[in-house]
């Protein structure tokens, strides 16, 4: 335990932003970007983050949606939009970018190197990724998120290969750190919630026993098993790789040693000795799968373990209070 917490320690870490501020319209904009996407055609909503760097806060202030249609070129379609944006006298310098998720299922090769492209060109982006399906139950998952120093030297490196992951320390628990994200309204804003909050009638107790988590506990574990599953299958993959090296190897040992005794007997009868180089063409190496998308399933199997071990212990407590009311209404009866 002790060396493996020096080896933490020793590993570089990132302190460009501390926490990311996002302006309440902003959080708006990507939440009505995200669930009219969800409804309409069941596809991955993303769109830009516009702002500025204040010290080590990273302020959003604006945003826009990505087109969907091919016919538009989309870095002209980003770049007339900054423009615009800047003409009104509005935020228009390019932050990151954000992305909707399903149920907590959004980490993917592409979003790695979509974000890998986007640190190495803006130092300060994060990608802020809002789950649609829980904010529909009730819980509103906002989250922002930047490659760790390690996960960017892999993808320069371009090496996804077990020897390569392990000298660079790299693993599916620092492939990204979670940014704080601080939600901020203007004073007027927050005045005009309040009248708000007033004229809507309040609800009389009947949100407390809200069964909103169990559904959601459910679908995360569905999730889940399918994760597990595909990681199952990525191990039996590998597994088989390292039979066949093996395997090989073994072979390869035996032909040597065959051709070293033949060698011996062509010394012995005064004849020249053939090089092992000829017996090396014959074994041709196997190629190493790439441990990069069992990495990414095991960072997604930790979220939903995360998200279910959040939800589970409020889940089962409404769950077993349920059944202790209804069995108390049965009695009566």
């Amino acid at each position: 335990m002790a060396s493996r917490g020096n080896r933490a320690r020793s590993q570089p870490i990132d302190n460009t932003i501390s926490y990311v501020q996002c302006d309440g319209l902003a959080a708006m904009k990507i939440v009505k970007h995200c669930h009219e996407e969800s409804l309409n055609n069941m596809e991955v909503a993303q769109g830009a983050l516009l702002g500025l760097v204040v010290d080590d806060r990273l302020e959003i202030t604006n945003c826009f949606p990505f087109p969907k249609s091919d016919e538009i070129d989309e870095e002209e379609y980003q770049l007339n939009m900054m423009r615009r944006l800047r003409r009104v006298n509005v935020d228009h310098f390019h932050v990151g970018w954000y992305q909707s998720a399903d149920v907590g299922n959004f980490l993917s090769s592409t979003l790695l190197e979509s974000q890998y492209h986007y640190q190495t060109s803006i130092e300060e982006s994060v990608v802020m990724i809002y789950d649609t399906q829980k904010s529909a139950r009730g819980f509103l998952t906002l989250k922002a998120y930047r490659l760790t120093p390690q996960a960017i030297a892999m993808y320069k490196e371009r090496d996804f290969t077990p020897e390569a992951l392990r000298n660079l320390k790299v693993g599916y628990e620092n492939l990204f750190i979670e940014i704080p994200i601080v939600i901020k309204n203007s004073a007027l804003c927050n005045i005009m919630m309040s009248e708000l909050t007033e004229m809507v009638p309040e609800e009389e107790g009947t949100h407390f026993l809200d069964l909103g988590t169990a559904s959601v506990l459910e679908n995360h574990l569905r999730c889940m098993m399918d994760r597990v599953d595909e990681l199952n299958h990525e191990a039996t993959k590998f597994n088989k790789y390292q039979q066949a090296a093996i395997r090989q190897e073994q072979e390869k040992h035996r032909m040597l040693a065959k051709h070293a005794q033949e060698n011996a007997a062509r010394i012995a009868k005064g004849e020249q000795a053939v090089p092992e180089e000829e017996v090396n063409k014959l074994f041709r190496p196997i190629p190493v799968p790439t441990r990069l998308n069992p990495m990414i399933v095991s960072g997604q199997i930790n979220t939903y373990a995360q998200h279910i071990s959040q939800f589970c212990s409020q889940s089962l407590a409404k769950l077993y209070m349920t059944q202790a009311l209804q069995n108390a209404k049965e009695n009566k009866q």
